[in-house]
């Protein structure tokens, strides 16, 4: 697939990353010669440096043949008329677009083909919000992970001594269970991937990933560790977009408290949001967190711009006894160390970022993409089409299936029905499959186990 990304920031990069390594022709376009350089020091593509939206430019970019381009630069407006340009000149099929200011998000129909034609918005506050609402709203998980519809999720959790698998094979999780189906798609042990069987004994401190329906996640959960009490008081560092949209998906539902050092943005904030109560200070003051009885916080979250403020802000929550602790990490680099450490969980935008475009970079018919481990591992949500005869998939069981290695099907969607996928479990037209690699490099393999052969019409 030729795709040309707009913008060599830090998602521009991460997803150049990610594709690069999937045998896509891989174009860049941004004005920073030095990133430029960086990138092209690390991967194998193309770069051009120009304004992403002038016409010249896409053009040299070879836009006239490009499949996709995914406009991701700091500029709202500069990826709304990229994708302008890309639509009127080069009739380029998809155009993906990175909108950030809720003053266009809130006006759906600026985005139609007859106006801004942009196929796929994609908001990354937005994506960022939704993710830590789901972790807040799962005590205990440190990832958690949306299919259809929300159906079924998948979760990862760690096991803590005095969990009642603990050394115990997973077969005996129906034993422990018997009303409750669900799979263990993987477990990182030290930081290596196991894959699971039956035979397999979990250990205190795996990372574990299971996935089930929706309502028996937190049955599940309490196998593997004490389940948490729910989260009830909320305290965010930051009134920035994330911290402000996060405060107001939970305030009806939690007690929020945001602690912002801007005057102007604070007043703003609290003259927006009806339940929550806004602080004029600095989060990493200790007299103000005590004030605020940061020892009595289920979930404190560290969102603001900067990432030393934000880890530097979540350890001292942590040390004055909040129970759980976020912090949001743009660096890359910090995102592993972080996490080796006292703060419970980092959260890098760039990888929530990702699953949501590679959902339309895919092939076949992919409708739900999530990076798992810092883009190490992925969870795929595909469709089955066709019969026995046009599709490798439909009409047989999972134990036929030539799955790639350290590949594992969790779950199928049919209609409705919740199906945790077992060796005898046959796949029909229609199902939705939820897939667990381990390595992102037999990605382009499962694609094309869910394509369509010639045959199906």
């Amino acid at each position: 697939m030729k795709i040309i990304i707009l913008g060599a920031g830090q998602v521009g990069s991460s997803v150049a990353a990610n594709l690069a390594s999937e045998a896509n022709d891989i174009t860049v376009i941004d004005t920073d010669a030095e990133r430029l350089r960086s990138l092209q020091d690390r991967l194998d593509i193309r770069t051009i440096q120009g304004k992403a939206s002038h016409p010249a430019v896409l053009e040299r970019a070879g836009a006239e043949d490009a499949d996709m381009i995914l406009a991701v630069t700091n500029s709202d407006e500069t990826n709304m008329v990229a994708c302008q340009v890309a639509y009127t000149i080069f009739h380029t099929p998809t155009k993906i677009a990175r909108v950030r200011a809720g003053a266009y998000l809130d006006y759906q129909q600026l985005f139609a083909q007859d106006a801004l034609p942009v196929d796929v918005l994609i908001s990354p506050e937005q994506v960022v919000t939704d993710y830590i609402k789901r972790i807040i709203e799962t005590p205990g998980a440190l990832q958690v992970l949306d299919f259809a519809n929300g159906k079924v999720q998948l979760v990862a959790v760690r096991a803590i001594a005095g969990g009642s698998l603990i050394g115990e094979k997973l077969k005996e999780l129906r034993i422990h269970m018997p009303g409750v189906d669900t799979r263990v798609a993987a477990i990182f042990r030290r930081g290596q991937p196991i894959i699971p069987t039956g035979d397999t004994t979990i250990e205190v401190d795996d990372e574990v990933f299971f996935i089930a329906a929706k309502e028996y996640i937190r049955a599940v959960m309490s196998e593997l560790r004490e389940v948490d009490k729910p989260n009830k008081r909320i305290i965010i560092a930051g009134g920035g977009n994330i911290g402000r949209s996060l405060a107001k998906s939970l305030e009806n539902s939690h007690s929020v408290k945001i602690i912002d050092h801007n005057t102007k943005r604070a007043r703003a904030t609290s003259e927006e949001l009806m339940n929550t109560i806004v602080l004029l200070g600095d989060a990493s003051d200790e007299e103000l967190l005590l004030d605020e009885n940061i020892e009595n916080t289920d979930v404190y979250c560290a969102l603001t711009n900067d990432d030393e403020a934000n880890i530097l802000s979540a350890l001292l929550a942590k040390k004055l006894g909040a129970r759980k602790v976020m912090s949001l990490i743009n660096r890359s680099s910090y995102v592993d160390l972080v996490e080796s450490g006292d703060i419970d969980i980092a959260i890098s935008p760039q990888q929530a970022t990702i699953g949501s475009l590679l959902t339309h970079v895919r092939r076949g018919d992919v409708v739900a993409v999530h990076s798992l481990r810092r883009g190490a591992a992925e969870a795929i949500e595909a469709v089955a089409h066709g019969d026995h005869s046009s599709s490798k998939v439909v009409g047989r069981a999972v134990e036929e299936l030539e799955l790639p290695p350290g590949t594992t099907i969790g779950a199928i969607v049919r209609g409705d029905e919740v199906l945790i996928a077992h060796h005898d479990t046959v796949i029909e037209s229609d199902d939705h499959v939820i897939l667990f690699l381990i390595e992102k490099k037999y990605i382009p393999q499962v694609e094309r186990l869910f394509q369509v052969g010639i045959t199906f019409i």
